[in-house]
């Protein structure tokens, strides 16, 4: 779910430093540097990059460019190619049981452990090659003005993968907004200790009697 959907989880970010003009002036440059690859006659499990907001298949910008009034928008495309299990289980007992097939013609019983790895690989990736890479695309809207940037997911993995490629292609960490960060940056850095000075509390159970009612207090 993007941005322009009826409605959408987020995850928010603070810029802690200023991101100079030469990094604004250049952004579209620095997008297209990290921009998504597309995998689909490869045989590669993943692939990520920047697209633009308006189009997840445009990755040069031709569509429109990021710039959207105070504000900076582009998507993030991730492409994964998956093997399910079962079909694997599937393909793996089939290459297996013709291989076995053919050592007894040989007059052999056994795959070594090295063997029955590379028979492994090779079905793996006969099955990559016949699969097709699904997409997924997570919008991006980075207010200049504030520093603020929002990511349309809150999916840690996603999120990790964001903030890596966001700190490489920009120069700048976004540093997701925590009730502690708000807090602090609404009462300034005199007031850490009132977020970060709490300790554990043990809370025990109280047990009734057994045959006492609720409510009733022992005679």
């Amino acid at each position: 779910m993007g941005f322009l959907s009826a409605s959408t989880g987020l995850t928010r970010y603070r810029l802690p430093d200023e991101v100079g003009d030469e990094v604004l002036s250049d952004v579209q440059l620095r997008l297209k540097r990290f921009a998504f690859v597309d995998i689909d006659q490869s045989m590669e499990e993943r692939s990520f990059g920047w697209v633009c907001f308006d189009d997840l298949l445009d990755a040069e910008w031709a569509t429109a460019g990021p710039e959207k009034g105070p504000y900076l928008a582009f998507s993030l495309r991730l492409d994964t190619r998956r093997v399910p299990p079962a079909v694997f289980k599937k393909h793996w007992m089939i290459a297996l049981r013709e291989r076995m097939g053919q050592l007894a013609a040989e007059g052999k019983k056994f795959l070594s452990k090295d063997q029955k790895t590379e028979l492994r690989d090779q079905v793996r990736q006969r099955l990559l090659m016949r699969s097709l890479p699904i997409p997924a695309v997570f919008d991006v809207v980075w207010s200049v003005r504030d520093n603020r940037v929002y990511l349309a997911t809150t999916n840690t993995k996603v999120r990790t993968l964001f903030e890596e490629l966001f700190a490489k292609t920009f120069e700048a960490e976004p540093e997701p907004l925590s009730p502690v960060v708000l807090g602090l940056e609404l009462l300034g850095d005199a007031a850490e200790g009132r977020f970060t000075g709490f300790e554990g509390s043990m809370f025990v159970p109280v047990r009734k009697p057994v045959g006492e009612p609720f409510g009733e207090s022992a005679s």
